[in-house]
């Protein structure tokens, strides 16, 4: 396992997510893409994504695996980690976590992942990602999917929107939200910064740490860091993890892109980088 800290406002980990939750102090927020279980790009849809979204015939010839995607370690891995987010986040922090919606032979994943989140944590909403026609799929093609939306107990909800607006469906285009079809060099389930971005924005506050155990490419770093919180970001694909850290690095070198501070954000920043993102036990 190895890490890269981004000018104290990154930690992205290269390993194992169930080794680095151990060494993770406390944060405010998750917002995750787990592995689905699909067996993704093993000669699957995804991998004849061209085929399946526009009605061409012509196959991609690459196959670019993601790791664990297999159904019984993926759902072992969501299984394992419940108990260390439970752990690592603050009383009233919030676990947005996407999951696929439909079943299929392999069973209800949204029904499975949302009983094991009720076991542990107050869940609050099944948020539906409308992402518009046509998605993957044979006879009712996947169109959609859920961010489950679930509290840490023994604290106030973490909650900063005051429009009364929000509702638990996101409707095509809704706040810039678009789903991604990957080109060939983007990773093959990379969701938009806008999605994670949502969430980050209604469950905290500039200077709070969010952690994405399952980063990908970064994706939700990216929002993490343009809305002035802090990132730690743990993946186990040696090239995305190094595809991640530049990205990262791209978005704290463009101050621009960086909110400016509160006087208390950046006084409790500086509180913040004189502690280490993880602990040394």
């Amino acid at each position: 396992m190895r890490s890269q800290k981004l000018q104290d406002r990154a930690l992205l980990i290269n390993g194992d997510c169930l080794e680095a939750y151990q060494k993770l102090i406390q944060i405010n927020m998750i917002f995750t893409d787990p592995p689905y279980g699909h067996d993704n790009n093993n000669d699957d849809l995804a991998r004849r994504r061209e085929q399946a979204l526009k009605g061409q015939t012509e196959e991609r010839d690459e196959a670019r695996p993601i790791q664990n995607d297999d159904f019984e370690t993926a759902n072992g891995l969501f299984t394992e980690s419940l108990p260390q987010w439970e752990r690592l986040l603050k009383p009233g922090g919030y676990v947005c976590c996407c999951c696929g919606g439909g079943g299929g032979h392999k069973g209800n994943q949204f029904a499975r992942w949302t009983n094991q989140l009720s076991d542990i944590f107050q869940f609050e909403q099944a948020v539906v990602w409308d992402k518009g026609p046509i998605g993957m799929g044979w006879h009712y093609r996947r169109s959609y999917e859920f961010v489950l939306v679930a509290m840490k107990k023994g604290g106030k909800a973490k909650w900063y929107d005051e429009s009364h607006t929000v509702e638990n469906i996101i409707r095509p285009g809704d706040y810039g939200i678009k789903k991604i079809i990957p080109a060939a060099k983007q990773h093959p389930t990379e969701k938009c910064v806008e999605l994670a971005a949502h969430f980050i924005k209604l469950h905290t506050e500039p200077g709070d740490t969010v952690l994405d155990p399952f980063m990908g490419s970064g994706s939700t770093g990216v929002a993490a860091l343009s809305l002035g919180r802090r990132f730690i970001g743990v993946e186990l694909d040696e090239h995305w993890a190094d595809y991640a850290m530049k990205r990262l690095q791209q978005v704290i070198e463009r101050k621009r892109d960086l909110p400016t501070p509160s006087k208390r954000v950046a006084r409790d920043t500086k509180q913040l980088s004189q502690k280490s993102l993880w602990t040394d036990r």
